[in-house]
């Protein structure tokens, strides 16, 4: 089941966040030989998305980093959003881990 975990995005400005992937006992995964993806839409029906750029550092860690350029932050519309994150084992196997709000702020300097 995944974690729900609210962002919040200033529109216009780079845009980074960590999450850590821990299993039902709270022990943090090992991510070898894992990838992972995560977009956020509008809403849930929405055909249009934002990809963020999704890396795994160390995988020993369990660390996920979502990030957004300022030139893609700069084209999200302000409002709510939601988004998830999910990983792909070796053998192809998809797991939510985290889902939840994205808020993004207007820009005022251009």
């Amino acid at each position: 089941m995944a974690i729900s975990y609210n962002l919040f995005i200033d529109q216009g400005a780079t845009f980074s966040a960590n999450v850590t992937v821990k299993d039902n006992t709270n022990t943090i995964r090992d991510l070898s030989g894992y990838t992972a993806r995560s977009q956020m839409r509008r809403s849930h029906y929405s055909s249009n998305s934002t990809a963020f750029t999704v890396a795994i550092g160390t995988p020993t860690s369990g660390n996920v980093t979502l990030s957004l350029s300022s030139a893609t932050t700069a084209n999200l519309k302000p409002g709510r959003h939601l988004y998830d994150v999910e990983i792909i084992s070796s053998a192809n196997v998809i797991e939510r881990i985290y889902e939840g709000i994205v808020t993004v702020y207007p820009e005022v300097t251009r």
